[in-house]
């Protein structure tokens, strides 16, 4: 309760454009945020220019945001989801790195970096193989921790909209790993 309370007064605050709540949110909120659009648009660049633009788009729509019973990161989140939207569709095909070249960025890199590197990849290739809403549930749920109330509140679904996309994901996945082996 007391969370809820001090998360009410920091929007409140924030709202009346106070410099610290600003901040606080943007210190609290930045990496789960960053993270969310790493993952869905595989390039690291390209994902701290896009999450500056969720925090300024944040900024000019914070004096209009209700609080509407659901984590105010449900919000930002759907800014997210939407600018990476747009991002998305501004865009012709991506086009990859040639393993070539992919392989001495890397190794430039050192060998932890490598390990790093080669997890990361596996990842992005794994969930590149769901759809665009199981791909958003898994990275919500697994990598930013998010229950599927936050999740739905994200999406615009039902929590057993939301459970139904996971298990359809984790399958999808399962299946894809084992081919892989």
């Amino acid at each position: 309760m007391q969370g809820q309370q001090d998360e009410v007064e920091l929007i409140q605050r924030a709202k009346a454009y106070d410099p610290d709540a600003l901040s606080t949110i943007y210190e609290r909120y930045y990496q789960g945020i960053y993270r969310y659009v790493y993952y869905r648009v595989g390039d690291s660049a390209l994902a701290e220019d896009l999450t500056g633009d969720i925090f300024v788009k944040m900024l000019h729509g914070i004096g209009s945001y209700n609080i509407q019973g659901v984590p105010f990161s449900a919000w930002l989140y759907r800014i997210a989801r939407n600018r990476i939207i747009d991002h998305l569709r501004r865009q012709p095909e991506k086009v990859d790195l040639s393993l070539e070249e992919a392989r001495v960025e890397t190794i430039a890199s050192g060998e932890a970096m490598l390990e790093n590197t080669l997890r990361r990849d596996e990842l992005l290739k794994a969930v590149q193989v769901l759809t665009d809403e199981q791909r958003q549930v898994i990275i919500l749920k697994f990598i930013e921790d998010l229950d599927n109330a936050t999740i739905a509140a994200i999406l615009h679904k039902t929590e057993g909209a939301v459970k139904s996309l996971q298990h359809r994901a984790l399958d999808t996945l399962r299946h894809y790993l084992d081919k892989m082996q």
